[in-house]
């Protein structure tokens, strides 16, 4: 079996990210379909933390991003992570699992306090994700609204992505 290394996104990836992130939500029923212009966004304006692919033999088959949120209490140190995309012909093989992990490790590293996400939560509970009352994404239905704290208690108050995350499909 092949070898499916975790990196940092290059100048190169930046196309095959956007490709790969609009065929992983094609079908996707509750999806705007803007996932990709978010990325683009965020790399434009500076608003992307990082950003990490899963490659295998030169093909990129995930790639998630994690960038700054702000919390309404004042807490610092929060961030968003997604969108998480993996192919549709490659999901269900734990790629998008490697990358949940390989971002919360880096996380770790630059000492973040915790994270958040929008997403379905049979699926990220595993990596430590929960609702948390008192903290909420407006019009997001609490239970698919999740935190990870890192370090220390969960802030309490209504979370704001950047800005690029307002941006409509074409």
């Amino acid at each position: 079996m092949t070898t499916i290394a975790i990196r940092s996104e290059k100048p190169d990836d930046i196309n095959a990210i956007a490709a790969l992130t609009s065929a992983a939500f094609e079908s996707v029923p509750y999806s705007e379909h803007n996932e990709a212009l978010i990325i683009n966004g965020l790399r434009d304006c500076g608003g992307l933390t990082f950003s990490l692919v899963a490659e295998q033999q030169g093909q990129l088959l995930g790639h998630i991003a994690v960038s700054a949120v702000s919390i309404s209490d004042g807490s610092g140190g929060w961030y968003g992570i997604g969108p998480l995309s993996v192919l549709p012909q490659h999901q269900r093989q734990g790629i998008g699992s490697r990358l949940m992990r390989a971002a919360l490790e880096q996380l770790a590293a630059i000492q973040a306090r915790g994270c958040v996400l929008l997403g379905q939560p049979s699926y990220y509970q595993r990596f430590g994700f929960q609702a948390v009352a008192g903290l909420s994404l407006e019009g997001v239905p609490a239970e698919y609204f999740m935190a990870h704290a890192l370090v220390g208690a969960y802030p309490q108050g209504k979370v704001t992505y950047h800005c690029a995350f307002n941006v409509a499909a074409a």
